[in-house]
């Protein structure tokens, strides 16, 4: 049992890879409101008891690899995650209120793997190479 997690009457290891969009896929997540991002999901992720193993954030989407508690569902997990970021980064970058007017930052949905059929190294490596042509910052959990 390798990395396991305890709870008072559970062991677990629930990993998941996740993946969304900005709205409209605007490239809007650069310098200075990525960095903000960044240190956002951070601070989520530590109130809510998940853990992120690896993350990149490009212009237009976020990548994450996370393990959350098996009392808090996956869905729950990213409505905590985009829900917080996107009040606190329209909150603070103006130029963000200005073009999504309708408080909305996240597209709709995001996409979910668990990392049981993929190896994590595989999920990291993968995250890693996602960078675009010029990267935008250096997401590197360690």
């Amino acid at each position: 049992m390798e990395a396991y997690k305890r709870g008072s009457h559970t062991v677990w290891d629930c990993k998941y890879h996740l993946i969304w969009v900005t709205k409209y896929r605007y490239g809007v997540l650069g310098g200075d409101v990525g960095t903000r991002c960044r240190e956002l999901l951070r601070e989520t992720a530590r109130a809510h008891e998940m853990v992120v193993h690896a993350g990149s954030i490009n212009r237009d989407h976020v990548h994450m690899l996370v393990s959350t508690p098996p009392s808090l569902s996956v869905s729950r997990a990213v409505q905590h995650l985009k829900g917080r970021s996107s009040h606190k980064l329209l909150s603070e970058f103006g130029i963000l209120r200005k073009r999504y007017w309708g408080q909305h930052l996240w597209a709709r949905g995001y996409w979910v793997a668990t990392s049981g059929n993929v190896t994590d190294e595989m999920w990291v490596e993968y995250i890693k190479n996602q960078t675009p042509p010029e990267p935008d910052d250096n997401f590197n959990v360690t």
